[in-house]
């Protein structure tokens, strides 16, 4: 009997959890240098006399790498293999990790973090496509492989600031990036010892230099004029001049992906109904969750007064609520299609931010336990509905390709976050610490709205179709991690 055979109703074969594993290790390391960083910006200013642009820029020029080099990740995916891809970007993501440990100044720093983020963008799309050829395509796994998948970038995500809140105060700032090398050397030895080398499934399909470099201009336009809004001003030729360079790049970059012959945005992913839903969707979720990272971990350091640690502490919540909420949503996905948890989701999400209008200078933390639990939680349900929906929506050949355009949107929409939340944050005619509750409630306003409406958006767009499982001839089952026949 053959044992890669799965029945309707399987769970993951022994293999297909390994590749899990080894798909979630990239994965994590790239989304734990997303949010770990939040935590070490106050010590960073301080040893690296950096300003709060410098620190937005440190957070943002990792984002800006990733979102805008990811579509070239996932063509290249698809044209080399995604094995290739992946283990690549983990070999550099340790290299510049350890680059980001031995930064002598912020300069230094941000380059650094630039080299993470194009690591990043080389293993997140092409993490998804080694989970979508472990399930062989089949809709009912790849859910629940989805769900795990996110789980664990979730909470790697969640855990950031409680795991840098740790290695602060025991080795000091440069200590989180340094954490990043074993794992990185660890996830290099699992994909060649677990994941087989696997031919493209589609002819070599040409770079499209001209795309990629109107896509990286326009997001590094648009978002440096975020940064520099407030210390420089609306008014100020370089705002004015990044937001018109960023509009002209965005129309320059549609114009030649309609008449590329491979265009790095495939036109035709756009005209699905759903496909577009859920990457607005997703550009939702990114936009309120990390740029209203960055501002409460301002707030609890330099409102409330907490340290590093601390302000970890703080979020521990975040990573129960993402774990429990991850693995919920590949078994809601599987049973129910991926409209009802994107909806459900999005509204618990918005309840969470709705409850940080309350905030004040001196909120003590446990009041945020709330909002620290709805906000993972609603996040948690929608994410891995929202990639099923997108994964869903295209031919396997395509899988890199979709997946990169739904992650590039997302993590430019985490970019602008930062850039937006922080500018909301930092009105320069106040005192620090109220400049900072403002900018929370502010920013959590406008999560409210955009989370509101990518609930209408999942609701009127996304299919309520219920994950398919291929049926196989035979059918052994395994549950995940086991091996245990059932």
């Amino acid at each position: 009997m053959n044992s890669n055979l799965i029945s309707p109703r399987a769970g993951l074969s022994t293999r297909q959890a390994l590749i899990v594993t080894t798909a979630s290790m990239g994965f994590v390391v790239s989304q734990l240098d997303v949010t770990i960083v939040n935590v070490a910006l106050a010590s960073i200013g301080r040893d690296l006399h950096a300003s709060v642009a410098g620190l937005q820029w440190t957070v943002d020029a990792y984002a800006l790498a990733f979102a805008a080099l990811m579509l070239s990740a996932g063509v290249l995916g698809d044209r080399f293999g995604a094995r290739r891809l992946f283990a690549a970007g983990l070999m550099l993501f340790g290299v510049a990790s350890a680059a980001c440990g031995f930064a002598t100044d912020a300069t230094q720093l941000v380059a650094a973090r630039a080299l993470q983020g194009m690591a990043a963008a080389a293993m997140l799309p092409n993490s998804l496509v080694l989970l979508n050829q472990a399930c062989g395509h089949n809709d009912g796994l790849r859910a629940r492989a989805v769900g795990l998948w996110t789980a664990a970038g979730a909470v790697s995500i969640a855990a950031g600031p409680i795991v840098g809140g740790l290695l602060i105060a025991a080795f000091g700032w440069r200590s989180i990036f340094w954490v990043n090398v074993p794992l990185c050397v660890a996830g290099i030895v699992a994909t060649y010892a677990w994941i087989a080398d696997k031919k493209p499934e589609q002819e070599a399909r040409g770079m499209d230099l001209p795309g990629q470099v109107l896509a990286t201009v326009a997001l590094t336009a648009f978002v440096g004029a975020m940064i520099e809004l407030r210390p420089l001003g609306l008014t100020h030729p370089l705002v004015i001049g990044g937001i018109a360079l960023a509009i002209l790049a965005a129309v320059g970059l549609v114009l030649v992906e309609r008449r590329a012959s491979a265009p790095m945005l495939p036109p035709a992913l756009f005209r699905d109904r759903t496909f577009n839903s859920a990457t607005v969707f997703g550009i939702c979720v990114n936009l309120t969750y990390y740029g209203m990272v960055f501002v409460l971990s301002l707030y609890l350091q330099r409102v409330l007064g907490h340290t590093p640690l601390e302000a970890g502490l703080a979020f521990l919540p975040l990573t129960g609520g993402f774990l429990l909420s991850n693995l919920a949503s590949g078994v809601v996905v599987a049973r129910f299609g991926s409209r009802l948890p994107m909806i459900v989701g999005a509204l618990i999400d918005a309840a969470g931010f709705a409850a940080l209008f309350f905030v004040n200078a001196s909120t003590p933390v446990v009041a945020l336990l709330l909002p620290f639990l709805l906000i993972p939680t609603g996040m948690g349900l929608a994410v891995p509905a929202m990639t099923t929906a997108v994964l869903g929506t295209v031919a396997p050949d395509r899988a890199g390709t979709a997946s990169a355009v739904l992650n590039t949107a997302r993590q430019a929409a985490g970019a602008i976050g930062v850039a937006a939340f922080g500018a909301l944050a930092s009105h320069s005619a106040m005192a620090e610490s109220a400049q900072i509750v403002i900018g929370v409630k502010a920013s959590a306003g406008v999560s409210v709205a955009l989370l509101l409406f990518g609930a209408v958006l999942a609701w009127r767009a996304v299919g309520s179709k219920r994950a398919k499982d291929d049926k196989a001839p035979e059918a052994v089952s395994f549950k995940c991690g086991t091996g245990a026949r059932h």
